[in-house]
């Protein structure tokens, strides 16, 4: 990781991560009965500049989960098959839900660094200034 890099830098970058995360989880909460939806998955990679890590991060491009679809039995759906199946979403609640407040808190965790980055750097400039 490069010494110069800005933690106000690092900390923006995290929270776009987790921003990008966040929206992923809420699309999959709004699919949850969307017959053959598969949920989407973001994971973070180390962000490269100019050919060297740079020590931020960055969500990759978007991956679909390829656990298999659950068959749900309603002959009168107009998906259904010859024997009344059609395949369900394989978004559970309960994981988009607990993924969503992590991703919250380390939203949250970022945004006080940047703060806290942002108040020092003020500080220094009024030390300086006397």
């Amino acid at each position: 990781m490069n010494e110069q890099v800005s933690p106000l830098r690092l900390s923006a970058s995290g929270m776009r991560a987790q921003a990008e995360r966040l929206r992923h989880t809420a699309e999959n909460i709004a699919n949850i009965d969307t017959p053959g939806y598969r949920r989407k998955l973001v994971t973070f990679d180390e962000a490269i500049r100019f050919g060297r890590p740079s020590g931020e991060v960055e969500a990759s491009p978007v991956h679909l989960d390829q656990t298999e679809l659950p068959r749900i039995h309603d002959p009168s759906h107009p998906m259904a098959d010859d024997e009344g199946y059609y395949l369900g979403s394989n978004v559970d609640l309960v994981i988009e839900i607990a993924d969503s407040r992590e991703a919250g808190r380390s939203y949250e965790a970022n945004l006080r660094i940047f703060e806290q980055t942002r108040q020092m750097s003020s500080s220094l400039l009024e030390l300086l200034r006397r």
